[in-house]
């Protein structure tokens, strides 16, 4: 489903990304671990379209991306998650939704896709009325995930979903992940808490300053003692 090849990332003259190169098949859930400042959420911008400093190549579907604009990008099926959810806090839960489906409009059943989100993430279905300003930071980020879905991605990017939640919210939360992945969304993840991270996914890349150093099963690399120290730690 997406091809990254010799991707290389800069801010000005800085270069924080440097040859990288994988793939992630349809259906899979791949995520992205390493140190802060190893340059993991500036490859998901890239991929993404945010970051537009980069050079070489980025491939959607055998559709190359990488000149594209976040749009067209967005278009074509992929959307990125913000890290810190950047949800409209002066909205309601289900204006925030409404949102993430703009590009489908006239074209889709929005009470229908809004049942969808609430199958996935039952608890904002109560207060889709609220102002999500008064949410709790676990509740913030189901919208801020629920408006990405409502854009009908096939391929999810999602920066640090678990950033500043309680243990039990963040359970929840990747609980659903599978269930996503069932209904033919794709995943890619960076994120804070790799325990709980490879513990969902299939597949895994270690990034360390700007380089893939290492691309396995999500469970070989949670066997070996020598990550843990490093990127993994004890966390359940």
């Amino acid at each position: 489903m997406l091809k990254v090849r010799q991707l290389n990332a800069y801010y000005g003259h800085v270069q924080v990304l440097r040859d990288i190169s994988f793939e992630v098949q349809a259906g899979e859930i791949f995520t992205l671990i390493g140190l802060n400042g190893a340059g993991k959420s500036t490859l998901l911008s890239a991929i993404s379209g945010v970051h537009s400093q980069k050079t070489g190549e980025i491939w959607f579907e055998d559709q190359p991306v990488q000149r594209l604009g976040v749009q067209k990008i967005v278009n074509l099926g992929m959307t990125q998650v913000p890290e810190g959810r950047q949800i409209f806090y002066e909205l309601t839960v289900r204006e925030n939704l409404m949102l993430g489906a703009y590009r489908h409009k006239g074209k889709i059943d929005f009470k229908k896709e809004l049942e969808h989100i609430y199958e996935i993430f039952p608890a904002l279905a109560s207060m889709e009325n609220r102002i999500a300003g008064t949410l709790s930071g676990g509740e913030q980020q189901m919208v801020a995930i629920g408006r990405g879905l409502m854009a009908k991605p096939k391929l999810l990017l999602l920066d640090e979903p678990s950033l500043g939640l309680a243990p039990l919210i963040i359970k929840e939360i990747f609980g659903q992940f599978d269930k996503l992945r069932k209904s033919g969304v794709t995943i890619i993840m960076v994120e804070q808490n790799a325990n709980i991270a490879l513990k969902v996914a299939d597949r895994a890349a270690v990034l360390v300053r700007g380089q893939i150093t290492k691309i396995d099963s999500a469970a070989s690399l949670l066997a070996r003692s020598d990550l843990h120290d490093l990127y993994i730690g004890t966390a359940k």
